[in-house]
Parts: C-alpha cells; sequence; structure tokens
C-alpha cells in the first residue's frame, strides 16, 4: 500500500503541527511507503518509507510556485493508492478530480466550526470526509466520518500530580482561542485574592501580532501571569505535567487537540468544548463568552477534593485512551483509506 498525505508542514519545531510528525510516524509502520507532499518542511526525523516533497514555503516561494509544483508532483506520484489531506481543502480543489481520474481514493481531514462552499465542494470530491467534532462544519455531510483526535498516550501521560493552582493555557494567542477572556478570568481570581498562578503559552499567528502585543501589555500588572512564547509539541508533555489545571476556551465546533494531550497528562480541564459534557462535572465547563464563567471553572478545579480530582483525573486519562489514542485513530483511518484491506 502506497499512501500519499498532504499537509501544511511537515516540522518538529513547529509549534501547531509538529504533531503531525507523530502521526507520520505511526503510519508508516502500517503502509509500505508514504510520500509527503507539504507546504513547508522543517526539521523531521522519519522512517525510511516516509519522502517528503515541499511546495517550497521555507525557501519563500510565490504562490505560483505552490502550484506549480503541487501539479508536478501530483503526477509524479499518481501510482498512490489513496491521498490523505489533513486539514488543507485547498489541495482537493486543486487537485481532487485529477486523482480521482487516476483511480486515487480521496478522504479530506476537516474539524472546524466555520466552512464555506469550498469547503462543501472539497467535500463532495473526496470519497470520505472525516471530523472529530459532532460540531464540526463538515459533520452533517453524507460522506463524513467522526475520528479519534489521535494521542500519543505513551508520550502524554502522567507524572505524578502538580497543584491545581497551577493553570496552564496553551495554544495560538489569536482571538479565536479566547485568550483575552482566560486572562480576564484570572484578574478576577487575583482581585478576589484566590491563590492561582497561570502560564500562557504561545505566539500569534503571522500577522496578528498586535493583538497578541495589545493583549500582553493589557495584562502585564499581573504578577501571577507568565507569558511564555510557542513552544514545540515533543517539549509539551512535560508542560502539562507540570501544571494541574489546563483551560481551553476554543468554540465547541472544533475538538482541540491540546485538551485530550492535557486529559492524557493527567490534568484537570476546564473547558467550553460541549463534546465533553458527558466527561466533566457542569462546574468545569463553562462559557467561553464570560470571564466569571471561566473564573468560576478555575476557582472549582483546586476546590475538589483528592479523591474527586483523582477519579477524574483518571477518569479523563481513560477517556482519551479509549477513545481518542492515535493508535485508534490510525486503526479507523487505514479502514477509511483502503476499504478492501480492512
Amino acid at each position: 500500500m502506497r499512501l500519499l498525505v498532504c499537509t501544511q508542514a511537515v516540522d518538529l519545531d513547529d509549534p501547531v503541527l509538529g504533531f503531525f510528525h507523530r502521526w507520520l510516524e505511526e503510519f508508516a509502520d502500517h503502509v509500505e511507503r508514504i510520500e509527503v507532499l507539504c507546504l513547508k518542511k522543517g526539521r523531521y526525523a522519519l522512517p525510511r518509507n516516509v519522502h517528503i516533497h515541499s511546495l517550497g514555503k521555507e525557501d519563500g516561494a510565490s504562490r505560483g510556485a505552490y502550484v506549480a509544483r503541487l501539479y508536478r508532483h501530483v503526477f509524479a506520484l499518481r501510482g498512490c493508492d489513496a491521498v490523505f489531506v489533513h486539514m488543507n481543502e485547498e489541495y482537493i480543489l486543486l487537485a481532487g478530480l485529477l486523482w480521482r481520474l487516476f483511480g486515487t481514493r480521496v478522504v479530506l481531514w476537516r474539524n472546524h466550526a466555520v466552512g464555506t462552499w469550498r469547503t462543501s465542494l472539497a467535500g463532495k470530491i473526496a470519497h470520505v470526509v472525516c471530523y472529530t467534532s459532532p460540531l464540526a462544519y463538515v459533520a452533517n455531510f453524507k460522506n463524513a466520518v467522526r475520528m479519534p483526535i489521535g494521542i500519543d498516550t505513551h508520550t502524554f501521560a502522567p507524572m505524578g500530580e502538580a497543584p491545581l493552582e497551577r493553570v496552564l493555557f496553551l495554544g495560538r494567542l489569536d482571538e479565536v482561542k479566547r485568550p483575552d477572556i482566560f486572562l480576564t478570568a484570572i484578574e478576577k481570581l487575583s482581585k478576589s485574592h484566590a491563590e492561582v498562578r497561570a502560564d500562557v503559552y504561545g505566539d500569534p499567528t503571522p500577522g496578528r501580532k498586535a493583538y497578541a502585543d495589545e493583549l500582553k501589555k493589557r495584562f502585564a500588572p499581573l504578577s501571577n501571569v507568565a507569558f511564555r512564547g510557542a513552544v514545540s509539541n515533543d517539549t509539551t508533555p512535560a508542560i502539562y505535567q507540570s501544571h494541574g489545571t489546563y483551560v481551553n476556551l476554543t468554540p465547541s465546533g472544533s475538538f482541540d487537540k491540546t485538551i485530550g494531550e492535557a486529559a492524557a497528562c493527567g490534568c484537570i480541564l476546564v473547558v467550553a468544548n460541549e463534546a465533553l459534557r458527558d466527561v466533566l462535572p457542569t462546574q468545569l465547563l463553562v462559557n467561553a463568552d464570560s470571564p466569571d464563567s471561566v473564573a468560576k471553572g478555575i476557582k472549582a478545579a483546586p476546590a475538589l477534593s483528592e479523591g474527586e480530582r483523582r477519579a477524574l483525573s483518571e477518569r479523563l486519562q481513560a477517556y482519551v485512551r479509549d477513545n481518542h489514542s492515535l493508535e485508534l485513530l490510525r486503526a479507523r483511518l487505514l479502514k477509511v483509506l483502503y476499504p478492501s484491506f480492512s
């Protein structure tokens, strides 16, 4: 079996997409050969049967060069049995009909809450569309299949218990992640003399630096908040393990993988994601638009008794292992990519 994978980046140092390197390692053990077509490449250390082909963003290539290189690779790699397009529907809009003409099975992974006619068109071209959140834009497509989020539970695992008063916010410093709501909540807790210390890990998306700079300036007086900057995915397990509480305010339409990583590491979650309503106590499921609600959720975490905290942490770890492990994702995705081999 030869698999073509299309993604944004193959780079262990990418703070957002570094996790995909581990996905490629996992799949490499179960297919003959993987050809990876990415917008940019950075540091990687993959098995010998994984071959990286970059469209040249790391070299400053133009959009025209991207497209020309894309079509060159599409034709050169047309011997692949299936293509897995991770998040970027543009690959399918540009090359999906060619892949189908070649007899290649086309699978799209998309998990955002918002989509456009382009998303709908890409969904029609693909044989299967994969998602993780029941509130994702593509969830109701006729060819949609729900998938695990793919957490390496061997790497993301507990290392003792960290104090629940040590709170972690890890993600892009973009408005959609609601860092302003989180920091306002911490500010409110500080004014009420609640014992809480927050670490904020993340940088803004290129082009949105002004928002992040204003955020840091506004909350600079908070002595119990530290802005740490973005980190690579392979350094995040130790960060999760050193914080007792993890806060994520991403809207429900996206099942942010950091939620699963934090839970697998033993963190108590304070989130706004409705997908976790059956797993979390109601006091830890918050309104992402309300600083008061988020503050109450953060305050509720250390209010748990030792027994409650241990039971909840174990339940969250089991939830990730049983529903969202990387092994489970690999098995299910291979069945979608190669139904005749399942």
